[in-house]
């Protein structure tokens, strides 16, 4: 289990959509201080709220960063990207971009921030992957999903002797920017917030934080015709 009560968290893309419910949600569970990263940050009436600039597909934007969070316990890697359209319809160079992002940028904040993580006795990582992780059908974006919860669960490995506690968050469609002009069932960031609180404070290792999430994992187990999406 990590504690949160008094801890100093950094939250990547923290200033909208579900960065923003993870920030609250840990400030109400007793966190000191949460950074929270954009490209562009903007000012935050509450001074617990820390706001800090971070391209997480730029070495030295990470490396200024490790320097501005030299005490931070917990990690959520957040911020992520997309792409429209399928495989087929996307050039390398616009797949290997999201790659940069959704894959690289959080494997570059484990690396840079594992360290610091030691010297605080361990602490919490947090990769907030997809359902899209096992769901086929949604091009780009679900393949670097799955990318980084393949990520996760080396780092989770990697991670375990200095005690980290590694924990991967799967979900549907959640009321966001990215999906807001969907017509369909979406997940109130702030209770997807309030259950990876609840799963560093006992300890879990994954959040699925819906019942298609649900659904699509325990279809791993059967014919790969069952995890793809309408």
């Amino acid at each position: 289990m990590t504690e949160i009560k008094g801890a100093r968290v950094l939250v990547t893309g923290g200033q909208r959509g579900l960065g923003k419910a993870f920030a609250t949600a840990l400030l109400e569970a007793g966190a000191a201080t949460v950074y929270v990263t954009a490209r562009r940050p903007v000012p935050e009436t509450d001074p617990r709220l820390v706001p800090l600039a971070l391209e997480v597909t730029d070495e030295a934007s990470v490396a200024r960063l490790v320097e501005q969070v030299p005490d931070v316990d917990i990690v959520v890697n957040n911020a992520g990207a997309t792409i429209p359209g399928g495989l087929l319809g996307n050039d390398t160079d616009q797949v290997a971009h999201l790659f940069d992002i959704n894959v690289l940028g959080p494997l570059r904040i484990a690396q840079a921030l594992a360290p610091v993580l030691a010297r605080k006795g361990g602490g919490a990582l947090v990769n907030v992957h997809s359902v899209l992780s096992w769901a086929a059908g949604t091009g780009a974006y679900g393949v670097s999903k799955a990318a980084l919860w393949s990520l996760t669960n080396s780092l989770r490995s990697e991670l375990a002797a200095q005690g980290t506690q590694v924990v991967g968050v799967h979900l549907g469609y959640t009321d966001t920017d990215m999906v807001r002009a969907l017509d369909v069932p979406k997940n109130d960031p702030r209770d997807v917030a309030e259950q990876v609180v609840q799963a560093l404070l006992k300890g879990e290792s994954e959040v699925l934080a819906d019942e298609v999430t649900r659904h699509f994992k325990a279809a791993l187990s059967g014919p790969v015709e069952g995890l793809a999406v309408a």
